[in-house]
């Protein structure tokens, strides 16, 4: 069983939002796995071979036990059934206790997109008469991580102890974040600002470093 699982619209996305979870909850000695519902091959730099092997590279800094792609189509995910169907497939399979999805507020299509798709999957997976194989999973607590855009924290990760290990993380997308940018958040300055934003969150609760993550209602904090 996973205890943490991040779904990521894109290969870096769920490095960028919550690297420094997924490295303290993998210190802390919990399952921990990323599905990344797309290639990455829309994007402005690299290619979907490298970004691949950049994943890999990510995924052994940060100790996850699984990493798989869904070969969704880059900046195409559009909600419906059988994309809900997949990812409650995978969901099944790796029988996650926490899952992680992006926030609605987003300037990117494919993270609102899977904003919606993942609680559904979640939903979907849980139900013995869902048109899927294997034993119903349901999760016991879904949360929203911070991409492009902002929102008020109901929860705050302490990930001071692992910032380097994130940092490291993102740094295997060297495809993305050195040379020219190609957008806002598509810029070795990535570094700098998302620092900037743990820190900021971290000053909330009293530590160098916070990663936030949004609720509907009222949950238990750390430990996940």
């Amino acid at each position: 069983m996973i205890d943490l699982l991040v779904v990521g619209p894109h290969p870096d996305d769920a490095e960028l939002g919550l690297g420094g979870t997924l490295a303290r909850a993998h210190a802390a000695g919990l399952g921990t796995a990323v599905v990344d519902l797309s290639r990455g091959e829309a994007a402005t730099k690299g290619s979907p071979e490298l970004r691949a092997e950049e994943a890999q590279a990510a995924a052994q800094l940060l100790g996850l036990d699984e990493r798989r792609n869904l070969g969704w189509p880059d900046s195409r995910i559009v909600d419906g059934e059988q994309r809900r169907l997949e990812l409650a497939a995978a969901l099944r399979e790796l029988r996650p206790r926490v899952v992680a999805a992006p926030h609605p507020n987003d300037r990117h299509p494919d993270h609102v997109a899977a904003a919606i798709i993942v609680p559904a999957a979640v939903h979907l997976a849980g139900l013995a008469a869902a048109p899927l194989a294997g034993e119903p999973w349901k999760a016991e607590r879904l949360y929203a991580y911070m991409g492009n855009g902002p929102f008020d924290a109901t929860v705050v990760v302490d990930v001071s102890d692992t910032i380097e290990v994130w940092e490291a993380a993102v740094r295997c997308y060297r495809s993305q974040f050195t040379g020219d940018p190609a957008s806002e958040t598509v810029t070795p300055d990535i570094f700098r600002r998302r620092r900037g934003r743990a820190a900021y969150w971290g000053s909330f609760i009293g530590t160098d470093y916070g990663e936030p993550l949004w609720t509907p209602h009222p949950l238990p904090a750390w430990p996940l």
